[in-house]
């Protein structure tokens, strides 16, 4: 049999129960005779989805959160349209000047007043002082909120943003005002969030004046995070982790620590969600909220360019390769960025493949220096040198001393400029620098493009960020009740009715 119109609909009002009778059909109305009842299935809102803990926490109306993307791609508009319609979303502070995020700060205090927010802090160990300075301005700004990313150890910037905001409520209980949502892809990592903050870091912050005494003393009853996100296969930076591996392995991690604290960490998930049928799968797994990217950048609020919206939603799920990341290039790290119409993969790793191989600029054969001028810097290599230097004059003088005396860090350096641009470019919409277009993003927008497909939210100038977590949230819903319908032995042909069809509310 196959679903009628009516019948999609009754499982759709995600408010009303559903019951499946015996002749296969569905109804909103229960039966005189209990016998004709298979099963019923009650209402299920979008708000229920996830835990109340994580609602109540962040003062939100969904268990879903935007992530950041750096360079401001989670722009102040996407952070601001999220946050007035009752999701929590990441500012995408990585990579900004101080200038540019104390801008969006402001916007925050007087456009959204009293709502929820994040700010990426991210991990800088070859540039401690930029995380210093973040976490410097977001507590004088009174951020109560960040999302920390790439952490492998627990760095003082983390740690002093933690413990400043630890104080007792009238009934003695410990409070700790700045929160942390900690995004990590290894159990190691979590358990060091799940840990108080390190005795020794703490002392060192007291000794230097960074947190008070009562601060201070208060650490060793509070876990590092509020929150943990376990993130699987994702744009930018990723392990590329199979999310029904790596989040019941964390939740079982938190489990243990459970009871230690007065706080309930929860965890999140993040990587792959790009359909409403992988939403409910996580939160079926037991994930207390969710955690979108890549979808959210080809939205209209992003901070790109619509060249890069545009080729983000014809992304299909081959178009997709890890590439060198400029931040940990001469690392080796790597980033999963878009494919599709660019060179950009390919130009990144012809590069880290010569830092590997040659000592300095000047130890690479002539032919093929002449080639990265023509094919990949696009002018003489003492130009590009002129504008490594004016750039780290003003971000990070050190790593121009470091530079002098040092030929393959300069050779790093000239290599950097060319991958941190190729973001810049695509953000900016350079059409002379369109094949060099770097784009972070995983296969969740492919996921994404084919669910929305028949829908209006296949035009990227009409995808406009709430809408797009309000309606995977909602076919949430639907996939659940749906399943719930299945395991008592409903089946139909044709499988697509199951799924949950996103409507233009503005159209209706």
């Amino acid at each position: 049999m196959t679903m009628t119109t009516i019948e999609q609909s009754l499982l759709a009002d995600l408010d009303a129960h559903v019951h499946l009778l015996r002749d296969g059909s569905l109804t909103a109305v229960r039966p005189a005779d209990d016998s004709e009842v298979v099963t019923s299935v009650g209402p299920l809102p979008a708000t229920r989805l996830g835990s109340a803990a994580f609602r109540e926490r962040h003062g939100v109306r969904y268990c879903y959160q935007s992530g950041a993307m750096a360079g401001g791609i989670a722009s102040a508009d996407l952070v601001i349209a999220m946050a007035r319609a009752g999701f929590l979303a990441s500012f995408g502070a990585a990579g900004l000047t101080p200038e540019v995020i104390e801008r969006a700060l402001v916007r925050f205090a007087q456009e959204i007043p009293g709502l929820p927010f994040a700010c990426n802090l991210i991990s800088s160990p070859t540039e401690p002082a930029l995380e210093q300075g973040a976490v410097e301005m977001f507590l004088r700004h009174q951020v109560r909120c960040v999302e920390a990313s790439a952490f492998v150890a627990l760095s003082p910037n983390i740690v002093r943003y933690r413990v400043a905001g630890l104080s007792r409520d009238r009934d003695g209980v410990v409070v700790a005002a700045n929160r942390v949502i900690a995004k990590v892809s290894r159990p190691e990592v979590a358990a060091r969030f799940l840990a108080p903050p390190p005795e020794s870091i703490v002392a060192g912050l007291l000794d230097a004046g960074l947190v008070t005494a009562e601060q201070a003393a208060l650490a060793p009853f509070v876990p590092m995070a509020d929150d943990i996100t376990a993130e699987a296969d994702s744009g930018g930076h990723t392990d590329r982790r199979a999310l029904p591996v790596l989040l019941p392995m964390i939740i079982r991690q938190r489990d243990v620590h459970a009871s230690r604290y007065a706080i309930r960490v929860g965890v999140g998930a993040a990587g792959g969600l790009g359909t409403p049928e992988a939403v409910a799968g996580a939160f079926t797994m037991g994930a207390d909220y969710v955690v979108t990217g890549s979808i959210n950048q080809a939205c209209v609020e992003a901070g790109t360019s619509p060249a890069v919206r545009q080729a983000l939603a014809g992304a299909r799920l081959a178009d997709f390769q890890m590439a060198p990341a400029a931040d940990m290039f001469e690392l080796g790290a790597e980033i999963q960025v878009l494919r599709r119409n660019t060179m950009f993969p390919m130009r990144a790793r012809r590069l880290h493949e010569l830092y590997r191989r040659h000592d300095s600029m000047e130890s690479i054969p002539a032919e093929e220096r002449a080639k990265l001028e023509a094919e990949i810097f696009q002018q003489p290599i003492e130009n590009v040198w002129r504008e490594v230097t004016e750039f780290f004059s003003r971000r990070d003088p050190s790593q121009l001393d470091r530079a002098a005396n040092d030929p393959k860090r300069r050779m790093a350096l000239l290599f950097r400029w060319y991958l941190g641009m190729a973001s810049r470019w695509a953000s900016t919409g350079d059409e002379n620098r369109r094949l060099d277009y770097q784009i972070w993003c995983g296969p969740a927008i492919a996921g994404f493009n084919d669910w929305a497909g028949s829908t209006y939210l296949a035009d990227p100038d009409r995808r406009k960020v709430a809408d797009v977590a309000l309606h995977l949230m909602k076919g949430a819903a639907f996939t659940t009740r749906a399943a719930r319908l299945r395991a008592a032995g409903f089946s139909i042909l044709g499988e697509h009715e199951w799924t949950y069809c996103p409507v233009d509310a503005d159209r209706q």
